[in-house]
This record gives structure tokens, sequence and C-alpha cells, in this order.
């Protein structure tokens, strides 16, 4: 089975490994940090695009900021999809008031926005406040869509 890329969300390093051990609770090669995790990572705009553009497993972007009231309710059902989608699709969320160029390169207009990622492109988009089962479906069928 040939090797998946996937990009570091902490130290941004781009790593390969077989796609069977994505279950396998993976490690950086660099900074030791998973690779897989059941909870959402916050990213900078560097590290999201290096991500978007090269990662071959799934990656579920909630783009966010702390004075949105909707984004902040959102974030324990973010970490809940992260749990129930682990090994399948990585979740990771970036702060647009932090980083307003991730707005602007992805055309966001409204937060919270949520954009599937993979094999270098975006695969699907959905925006607004939903519980987690709506996301975890989302990403789901995303995925299925890349995979046919």
């Amino acid at each position: 089975m040939p090797a998946l890329k996937l990009t570091c969300l902490s130290c941004g390093q781009v790593n390969r490994l077989p796609a069977e051990r994505l279950a396998e609770s993976p490690k950086c090669g660099i900074c030791g940090a998973g690779l897989m995790a059941a909870k959402s990572q916050p990213v900078d705009f560097e590290t999201l695009q290096k991500a978007a553009r090269n990662d071959e497993v799934p990656l579920l972007v909630d783009f966010w900021a702390p004075w949105c009231g909707p984004c902040r309710a959102m974030a324990l059902e973010f970490e809940k999809a992260a749990q129930q989608l682990r090994g399948r699709v990585r979740l990771a969320k970036i702060d647009t008031q932090s980083h307003p160029q991730a707005s602007q390169r992805w055309n966001i207009r409204g937060i919270p926005a949520f954009i599937l990622f993979c094999g270098g492109r975006e695969i699907a988009r959905e925006a607004g406040a939903r519980p987690a089962a709506e996301l975890v479906r989302f990403a789901e069928a995303g995925a299925r869509l890349r995979a046919s």
C-alpha cells in the first residue's frame, strides 16, 4: 500500500506513513506530536496552507473567531466530532481574527465555517453552528466523494 502524506499540525513537517498505520496513533518524525489525534488542533495560516495542499487524509477545518458566540458554542461539538472521526479524518481550527488571510484565501464570508480538504483540494464546505453528528456526516460524505 502506498504511503500517505500528512502535515504535522504542530510543526508543519510533511510526514509519510502507510495507510494501515492511521489507526495506530502515528507521530510526527520531527516533533513527536500525534498526527491522528482524537481532538482538534489549532493551526496557523502557513500550516493550514501546507496541509490543505499536501495531505492525503481528509482534514476538516473550523474557521472561527474568539468574539463569535456561535463559534464558541461549537467548540464542544467540534471536539466530539474529532473523537468520533479519529483515525479517518483530522480536525483543525484556525482563528480568523489572528489569521485574517485564511478568511481571504478561502473566501470565508461567515463563521463558523467548515471546509473539508483532501488531496490538495477543497472537497466540501458548510457554514453555521451544528451538532457533532452533522459534522461527522458532513466529513464522512465528503470523504466518500473524494474516494469515488
